[in-house]
């Protein structure tokens, strides 16, 4: 397939299990967690009584996980976590790209002051999806991945790890930083936009006096994995994409490296890279064995196209989680940050696209999943809306127009919801149809065929819409998750170099 510290733990106190079929694979776990106050709610589809755990299977040897349909006596497993815009998830996969345990959880609203704290959340987050992952099966996981969100930025100490300033999201944009950013580096590049990992770098250097010499830049993704390998510094090319790496030569360029903050760039592996063993400390604590490697991981859009297995040029997918992201594998890079396109390399090819603001949260903030359930089965999906919006959670858009100071359009209302919400389906689709006409034009290989990932994908009358809209074979990818595609970077990392291309 182509391409630390515990003291937030535990964070909740009450735990109760329920069951719930998992959706990847009926002999496999499912579990998903939610939040509510002080309380833990854990979902398991095993309400069976195996050892000494209730809810969660546990197998006393190798040879009775076998004899469930686990793994089979001597395999290995492989670990990949998503984290997401709004949650987590992980999937657990064996050699044959199976689904053998799955879950979920939304992040904990861990507080400093006013505001979310959000590198505690995540820190949370991480060691309660290990925690989560049936013991059963640990002791066999050889690798662990993760993706995460592309271009939220952390600035860390170079000797604790520790967070220096809050992290910078994927969505933040710093527009002071952009005139120093074009001036250095080449017209319409990828850094070229508010949003980008390089802006948000030289906004926080340009406002802190302190701390300079002790901080290094980290990715989301690349925290979270030092947190389980311990070795800071380390990043892959999707992540550093952003920053300004140049992934067709393998390195930062000269009129990046060149600059004063350079000195905090991570160095830079192909994603499913093998940085190191897990931490002496996290291994024990969660039943992992010694020999389990962490790999360098992806952004989560990436770790989307990798999980749907679209493996030709033309073959795109489109991931309709809180935003709306779109990956086209091309044979021609194609960049350009007027419009915020930009190409992540993926082996020989191309995964060129960008990501909008537009997309499920917009969604979440009109209706509930109950709402949108019911008025999805009112909807005629055949018919065109006269609808004209351009829904946005807040003020600002990257792609497929990066403008900062784009306002939200949901406007007129009809009184009619399933009419409302038939608009807003059908202008989330033009947006996505703009994307890929406007990659065609500059360029990359023309879409033929669109897989979908993300929450999105599980509504068929948006499917049916979108197919309209684009004039394309639109379906749900076998694989959806995100987490999948993180667990074959592990599977990937798990192997002789070489022998696992990642877009096969």
């Amino acid at each position: 397939m182509p391409i630390a510290s515990l003291h937030s733990w535990p964070p909740h106190k009450h735990s109760f299990f329920v069951t719930q079929p998992s959706k990847f694979n009926p002999g496999s776990y499912s579990r998903s967690r939610n939040y509510v106050g002080r309380t833990r709610i854990l979902r398991d589809n095993l309400s069976i009584k195996c050892g000494r755990m209730v809810g969660v299977c546990a197998f006393d040897d190798r040879k009775q996980l076998g004899e469930f349909g686990g793994v089979q006596d001597g395999g290995e497993l492989y670990l990949g976590m998503d984290f997401g815009t709004s949650g987590a998830r992980y999937a657990v996969i064996d050699e044959r790209k199976r689904v053998r345990a799955e879950g979920k959880m939304e992040y904990p609203q861990l507080m400093n002051g006013n505001a979310v704290d959000w590198a505690s959340s995540w820190r949370t987050t991480l060691f309660s999806l290990l925690e989560d992952v049936p013991a059963s099966l640990r002791p066999f996981i050889s690798s662990i991945s993760i993706d995460g969100t592309s271009a939220t930025t952390m600035i860390v100490d170079s000797k604790t790890g520790e967070p220096l300033h809050k992290p910078f999201l994927y969505n933040e944009s710093c527009p002071d930083a952009l005139p120093l950013v074009k001036s250095i580096a080449p017209a319409n590049h990828t850094v070229c936009s508010g949003s980008s990992t390089l802006c948000k770098l030289v906004h926080w250097w340009n406002l802190n006096e302190s701390n300079k010499e002790s901080a290094i830049l980290l990715h989301q993704a690349d925290w979270l994995l030092w947190l389980l390998h311990g070795k800071l510094g380390v990043s892959d090319y999707n992540n550093a994409l952003k920053v300004g790496y140049d992934p067709e030569v393998d390195s930062y360029p000269k009129w990046l490296a060149s600059q004063p903050y350079a000195y905090m760039l991570p160095s830079v592996q192909a994603p499913g890279s093998s940085v190191g063993s897990i931490k002496e400390d996290v291994g024990v604590q969660f039943g992992f064995p010694k020999y389990c490697i962490v790999c360098t991981g992806t952004t989560d859009s990436i770790a989307a196209f990798l999980a749907a297995n679209a493996t030709q040029p033309g073959k795109a997918v489109t991931s309709l989680g809180s935003t709306l992201a779109v990956k086209l594998l091309s044979t021609s890079r194609v960049e350009d940050a007027r419009y915020g396109v930009y190409s992540h390399r993926l082996d020989d090819k191309w995964l060129v696209g960008g990501a909008s603001n537009t997309g499920g949260a917009v969604l979440r903030q009109l209706f509930t999943d109950e709402q949108l359930n019911e008025l999805s089965e009112k909807i005629n999906h055949m018919e065109s809306s006269p609808l004209d919006y351009y829904p946005l959670p807040a003020v600002g858009e990257r792609f497929p127009a990066a403008d900062p100071n784009m306002e939200p359009r949901l406007h007129p209302r009809p009184e009619c919801d399933a009419d409302y919400l038939h608009g807003i389906l059908e202008s989330i689709a033009r947006i996505e149809a703009k994307a890929y006409w406007l990659l065609k034009d500059l360029g990359a290989t023309e879409v033929d065929e669109v897989f979908t990932a993300g929450g999105g994908a599980k509504n068929e009358k948006w499917i049916k819409i979108r197919e309209r809209v684009l004039g394309l074979p639109v379906s749900r990818a076998i694989q959806t998750e995100a987490a999948f595609g993180a667990a074959l970077l592990a599977l990937k990392g798990a192997q002789p170099k070489s022998s696992l291309p990642l877009n096969t």
